[in-house]
């Protein structure tokens, strides 16, 4: 126990004294921190007033039918309040006329209150003034069928801003709501299992390739040597996760009130502190499994070239399990029997049954089998990997050959 915690110090401080792990490290906080911060930023630059008016665009609006002129310039006004929104005495070529020169920034050719063509130079991705022009024409077209009905201005404002409050009573768990947050996690599991593992497993056969091994383990037992690894590049990992959403909790709590209008980021940062738990949980099981696996198949090879052939197989694995949980949730299918398989399978399911838990109501047996599963899985993958480690460590030459391995661990001596 005594060498585990002497590696587990060395091989942590040598995490935290890597110039790209701080590095990247820093530029995630800070780049969170910059992102979360934006509308705090931008709101000090704006006075939160379209401005003066003569300092707006032009957007020419222009009808078929004079008569509904007011009616358009009304709702149009209402609608684009960052334009100055001008009648336009025009036909459709005179409207292509004066966007192509520059005198209107944008315009609209409505017919009657049924048809409506948008005009603009270059139509950008953001750009959501037909769908904001649509509803305005709908506006003026029920203002002036209001009018004509004889209503005065007061009545038909009492019906337009009449308010409809409308609830969903959910019985089960609401997909949208925790969609983003759970694709986060998801993406961040992924993406430190197999950062930290390849770690481990670079580190095993850059020992051995450079024969730096042969000294250590005449200083360490080799199962201290690999769990010393596989703890250490766990609690880095975990550091790291911890200091990137702290930041990102810690900037959205100064900036909160910056974001009351996105629900979605709102909803990332409102995570129940049980499903947090479970993340925290199939993190840590399904880390410890794959880090055994990858530490195990870094000390079968000689060379660091065989290394990237060597792991192959296991990280195809891991992507395609990563595969199977974004294309259920973007389908919004988390009851398909593949994923409900994959759940359960120790190689896949740390993504797939928190990607459940997290989206959809799931019996609280299938949750303890699969942990327990798991848990298993962590056990055997460990003592399995002790023993290819204490072997592959002291044999060179050719990267052994799964059949070899499964030889050797059969032996009596073993």
């Amino acid at each position: 126990m005594k060498q585990f915690f002497k590696i587990f110090r060395f091989e942590f401080r040598n995490y935290y004294t890597n110039k790209v792990f701080v590095f990247l490290t820093l530029f995630l906080v800070v780049a969170i921190g910059i992102g979360l911060s934006v509308p705090a930023l931008a709101s000090l630059f704006s006075s939160g007033s379209p401005g003066p008016a003569q300092d707006r665009p032009v957007m020419a609006v222009v009808s078929d039918t004079p008569e509904h002129g007011g009616y358009l310039e009304a709702a149009f006004s209402e609608s684009f309040p960052g334009y100055r929104v001008e009648l336009k005495d025009l036909d459709a070529e005179g409207l292509k006329a004066e966007v192509l020169t520059g005198v209107s920034a944008c315009g609209f050719f409505v017919r009657g209150f049924s048809e409506l063509d948008y005009c603009v130079m270059d139509l950008s991705i953001y750009d959501d003034n037909l769908s904001l022009g649509t509803e305005a024409l709908r506006q003026a077209g029920l203002r002036y069928a209001l009018h004509e009905q004889g209503l005065s201005d007061s009545e038909i404002e009492g019906i337009l801003d009449l308010e409809i409050r409308s609830t969903a009573t959910v019985l089960g768990t609401a997909q949208f709501q925790n969609y983003f947050y759970t694709y986060i996690m998801i993406f961040a599991l992924y993406m430190v299992i197999v950062l930290y593992g390849n770690m481990v497993a670079t580190n095993v056969a850059s020992e051995k390739s450079s024969r730096a091994m042969e000294l250590l383990i005449t200083t360490a037992h080799p199962q201290s040597l690999m769990f010393g690894k596989i703890m250490a590049s766990c609690m880095a990992g975990l550091t790291q996760l911890a200091l990137v959403f702290g930041s990102s909790l810690l900037f959205y709590r100064l900036n909160e009130t910056h974001w009351d209008g996105m629900p979605i980021v709102s909803s990332i940062f409102n995570m129940p502190l049980s499903l947090f738990l479970y993340m925290i949980l199939f993190f840590l099981l399904g880390f410890l499994m794959y880090a055994c696996l990858y530490a195990a198949i870094g000390s079968t090879v000689s060379k660091l070239e065989d290394l990237s052939t060597a792991i192959q197989p296991l990280t195809m694995t891991f992507v395609v399990g990563f595969m199977v949980v974004v294309f259920s949730m973007s389908s919004g299918q988390m009851d398909s029997p593949l994923l409900v398989a994959c759940s359960f399978i120790p190689l896949t399911s740390p993504m797939a049954m928190f990607t459940r838990i997290a989206m959809s109501q799931v019996p609280v047996y299938q949750i303890i089998l699969s942990i327990l599963i798991l848990i298993g899985s962590v056990i055997g993958s460990g003592i399995a990997s002790a023993k290819i480690y204490r072997i592959g460590v002291m044999l060179y030459g050719n990267r052994l050959k799964f059949t070899a391995i499964l030889k050797l661990l059969g032996h009596k001596d073993n």
